[in-house]
């Protein structure tokens, strides 16, 4: 028996003994479903997929993959858009779906403590009897898990007002790369000492695994109002949603949606958007008083901006109808692609009708239709490239449209995501924004945590440095995305 068949028996057997053998995944077959996330054109195959049951048990997996030198991907129901979850060929995923009660609801502190594979939406469905919500929400919602949205730091339509995932984890249950478990932060709202959880909300994965976390709610706001502006062009949407922050309101959110994804979401989930080249919805929540007041406000806006129509919701179910519209704008452009590939970027809010003027001659000029769906309070761009991967070549060049418009946002002054991550798909444009010391002192601190760069190797640094990243036998060649820097 050769060493490396050896030391895959060794593993699985050692997993197996932790989890039982139905927890334990080899099967090539098996291992399809965990090759990669929601950004399907990156994949790679692990040597095992093992699907731990509580907190003991991601321990004892840690510790054995550590005595073993084998890299380790924590996974949460692969929903992330950057590779975040993309395995390390030959290593182990730690599938936590598992991982999915909600061990305690505080009303009176307004704190709910979950473990990772817990839905973000089913924390709002545990406390909303009491007249509370959690309060950040990805269009991904219903099916993505706590522990994702903590490693990718996820936001969502309501980050202008009410900030990230950061905002709202209080503490948290990590293992470490050694398998040590530690306990960081506090139930107690702003606990003194260093602020850990704020460095491991958004590490990608790549400082250990969370196996309970301990999240803030909020009561659900005395009033809500939504309106729906359509209009003939981009810039004038952009002065009305511009001109509504300059007006002094802090909207619960503001988005943004451009013809081809109205085209989608009107095929997919029929919620008869008016005929635009763009449309913005905003919300107004707080307060009746205050919002009825700023209300108003906005709508004039809206009308100064030449909105071509306003749709003002007029009860709840129509507020969900409009809100179901944008929600389901990523999955609707199956509708009219085969294929897409959905890009990430920020750029200041008075920078955004220059770079979808950008966007608009990169889809003439590559012939790739590009459909732009973002949350324009905050700047956050998600275009999505359309293309067909039956075509020989083009699901590369949805790639390079897409890191060019990265690209673009740098140029404005913006960054390269806003909530779903580097990942692996991002690594190589990191120089765009930080110099080798910036990389350096990032690496530092992972060093610090995971000496070994068995967590989640391969993830956020560029490329170029991927082979001290990866231990020995994992070793890979950076070519996913080789030369990409350079056009920064």
């Amino acid at each position: 028996m050769s060493q490396a068949t050896a030391a895959t028996r060794r593993l699985l057997e050692g997993l197996q003994r932790i989890c039982g053998a139905d927890a334990v995944l080899s099967d090539p077959v098996q291992l399809l479903t965990y090759e990669c996330d929601g950004l399907v054109h990156l994949r790679a195959e692990p040597a095992v997929v093992v699907l731990p049951s509580d907190g003991s048990q991601v321990q004892a997996i840690v510790r054995v993959c550590g005595r073993e030198g084998v890299p380790f991907v924590a996974r949460g129901h692969g929903t992330g858009l950057s590779g975040g979850a993309m395995p390390v060929p030959g290593g182990v995923v730690i599938g936590l779906a598992r991982l999915n009660r909600v061990l305690d609801v505080d009303i009176p502190n307004r704190r709910v403590t979950v473990e990772p594979g817990v839905t973000n939406l089913e924390i709002t469905r545990q406390v909303a009897s009491y007249g509370c919500y959690y309060a950040p929400d990805p269009s991904s919602q219903q099916v993505c898990s706590i522990g994702g949205n903590i490693a990718e730091n996820s936001g969502g339509a309501h980050c202008l007002k009410y900030g990230f995932t950061t905002h709202h984890v209080l503490a948290l249950d990590l293992v470490m790369p050694d398998g040590e478990l530690v306990h960081v932060g506090s139930p107690a709202a702003d606990a003194p000492g260093p602020d850990l959880v704020g460095l491991i909300v958004g590490s990608e994965g790549t400082l250990g695994v969370v196996t309970r976390a301990v999240v803030r709610v909020l009561r659900v706001p005395e009033r809500v109002r939504t309106l729906l502006a359509a209009f003939a062009s981009i810039d004038e949407a952009g002065a009305a949603v511009s001109g509504v922050i300059a007006a002094g309101i802090v909207p619960a959110a503001v988005e943004m949606m451009d013809a081809l994804a109205i085209q989608a979401v009107e095929a997919a989930v029929q919620p008869g958007f008016p005929p635009a080249d763009t449309i913005v919805i905003v919300e107004l929540d707080g307060p009746a008083a205050e919002v009825e007041s700023q209300f108003a406000v906005v709508e004039a806006v809206c009308r100064g901006a030449h909105a071509t129509a306003i749709e003002i919701a007029s009860d709840g179910s129509h507020r969900a109808r409009i809100w179901k519209g944008r929600r389901a704008a990523f999955a609707a452009m199956g509708r009219v692609s085969p294929s897409y590939y959905v890009q990430d970027g920020v750029v200041p809010r008075t920078r955004l009708p220059e770079v979808l003027r950008r966007i608009r001659a990169l889809e003439a000029r590559s012939g790739l239709r590009i459909g732009n769906v973002f949350h324009a309070g905050d700047g956050n761009l998600h275009p999505l490239i359309c293309y067909d991967d039956r075509i020989p070549g083009q699901a590369e060049q949805a790639a390079d449209v897409a890191h060019e418009i990265l690209a673009y946002c740098v140029d404005a002054g913006g960054s390269i995501t806003g909530e779903h991550g580097v990942g692996a798909d991002k690594r190589d444009a990191m120089p765009a924004m930080f110099s080798e010391d910036d990389l350096d002192a990032m690496r530092r601190v992972r060093d610090g945590f995971d000496p070994q760069h068995l967590c989640n190797p391969g993830k956020i640094f560029p490329t170029p440095r991927l082979c001290g990243e990866v231990p020995g036998p994992y070793r890979q060649h950076p070519v996913e995305h080789a030369g990409l820097a350079d056009r920064f």
